[in-house]
């Protein structure tokens, strides 16, 4: 079975391939892990090679760019393939998509915010353009709609760079500013950083939800509040969901959505 996913540093995603490999490994299957590193053309290439070696089922997270003719090779193909964490295929009947309800999540982390008290609160990281920063950006909008505040939003690149940088602006330029949901934990991270280095105390001049609630939300100072997206649940449910496809022709849901949970720690 093969399994192609996006960035294998970032930790959710390490933790999802290592997940799905065991629940693979335990039904009798090998699994060839690839990482496209966001990087359309490394994706293709990888595809491409697991279908010239025969692999019998496919699960993709996949990297982001113009890949109708990828996902044509695989429907030539024939196997069960599914897409997990980001769409770019819109023939879900074809290659179903399984996710997190992204939306809920960023309208728990506002609201939580709202209730301890937080006035002008910001969106920090995911690029503009992808669906998945909508998504996880949804619910916070819905949110600030709802109490008639202003939305302010940091794109960029989502990461620990970008989460130091941000959070050093905001210290020096924004200084309104009192809470921010993230596009993901390590985003989150940096920004810890960034605020430790300004002078800023996370937890009380400012409040901070990550997203995904990686391992380290736990183990950072001070630990982070985040959306929980629990991976090992998804991981192993969805990796199943496949083998009931492929075993048994069970044909997966075309659009499905994991539930989420907010984990408040000192950071907010």
């Amino acid at each position: 079975i093969g399994l192609v996913i996006n960035d294998l540093r970032n930790p959710y995603y390490t933790e999802l391939a290592a997940t799905t490999q065991m629940v693979f490994s335990k039904r009798g299957y090998a699994t060839v892990i690839a990482n496209s590193n966001e990087d359309p053309k490394i994706q293709a290439q990888v595809v491409g090679s697991m279908l010239e070696h025969g692999i019998t089922a496919l699960m993709i997270a996949p990297s982001y760019g113009d890949d109708c003719e990828l996902f044509d090779d695989i429907l030539r193909a024939g196997i069960p393939t599914m897409q997990v964490l980001r769409k770019i295929d819109r023939r879900t009947d074809l290659f179903p998509f399984f996710s997190m309800d992204y939306e809920r999540g960023s309208f728990l982390a506002a609201e939580h915010l709202v209730d301890r008290g937080a006035k002008n609160i910001a969106f920090v990281g995911g690029v503009q353009t992808r669906e998945i920063t909508q998504e996880r950006k949804s619910g916070y909008l819905h949110k600030m709609r709802e109490i008639g505040r202003d939305a302010i939003v940091f794109h960029g690149a989502s990461g620990g760079s970008f989460g130091y940088a941000t959070a050093l602006d905001i210290a020096r330029n924004f200084p309104d500013l009192d809470a921010a949901i993230t596009f993901n934990d390590l985003t989150a991270l940096g920004m810890l950083a960034g605020f430790a280095e300004a002078g800023v105390v996370v937890g009380k001049d400012f409040r901070i939800v990550g997203f995904d609630d990686i391992r380290e939300a736990a183990r950072s100072f001070p630990k982070l509040s985040s959306v929980r997206c629990d991976v090992n649940k998804f991981g192993s449910d969805t990796a199943e969901i496949l083998l009931n496809w492929l075993e048994d022709g069970v044909h997966p849901k075309s659009d499905v959505r994991f539930p989420v949970d907010l984990v408040a720690r000192a950071s907010s």
